[in-house]
């Protein structure tokens, strides 16, 4: 598993251009979020998306997928966004956020049939820069953690996935071991569901 070392979530140029290009080739990437780090994939690529899904025993015709989009505008081409939800996403993006939205036609196959989606703009410009460079969302499920240090810690979370296949990981330094704030946005009025990192402003 290759590490890229990131500081103070200010990537260069090269290194956004290596981690864009892993995912583009079908690659698993561990990369940095607000909350948890979260293993990635090409939204638009059915085999990785099958990889990540049997990595974490996830069956795509019955859980919950979500994506990480770049910006709001991202998010609203495979999403539908109300005005009301927009201005609550233009208020709280980036953030600690997991909006559930209403799912549109550009979503990827593995969607096929979804009413929604859970959608993630998070407060990581790594993980957005790669999403833009990209063109395309990220498939994302939060790594599996036994405590709060393999949460935290890449050098330990890199043992746990080391034998996964896995091909990169992304060191922003320490994660965090709690999750974002699940808000259900799919109904006629905005609901949270999980109440996470995330607080609403």
């Amino acid at each position: 598993m290759r590490i890229i070392k990131i500081w103070n979530d200010a990537p260069a140029e090269n290194q956004i251009s290596e981690i864009a290009s892993a995912i583009e080739n079908g690659d698993l990437v561990i990369l940095p979020t607000d909350s948890v780090y979260a293993i990635t994939c090409d939204a638009l690529n059915i085999k990785a998306i099958n990889q990540l899904c049997k990595l974490k025993g996830l069956n795509p015709d019955k859980n919950h997928l979500s994506i990480i989009c770049s910006d709001i505008s991202m998010a609203a081409e495979y999403t539908r966004i109300g005005n009301e939800v927009f201005s609550l996403m233009k208020n709280n993006t980036p953030g600690a956020f997991t909006f559930i939205l209403p799912a549109g036609h550009q979503l990827p196959k593995a969607f096929k049939g979804r009413k929604v989606a859970g959608v993630r703009i998070p407060d990581s410009n790594v993980t957005r820069m790669v999403a833009e460079r990209l063109g395309r969302p990220l498939l994302t499920t939060s790594i599996e953690f036994q405590d709060a240090d393999h949460a935290r810690e890449t050098e330990l979370i890199a043992e746990t996935y080391a034998r996964s296949g896995i091909e990169l990981i992304v060191d922003a330094g320490d994660g965090r071991d709690e999750y974002s704030t699940i808000i259900d946005c799919s109904g006629e009025e905005p609901e949270i569901t999980r109440q996470g990192l995330g607080e609403l402003s």
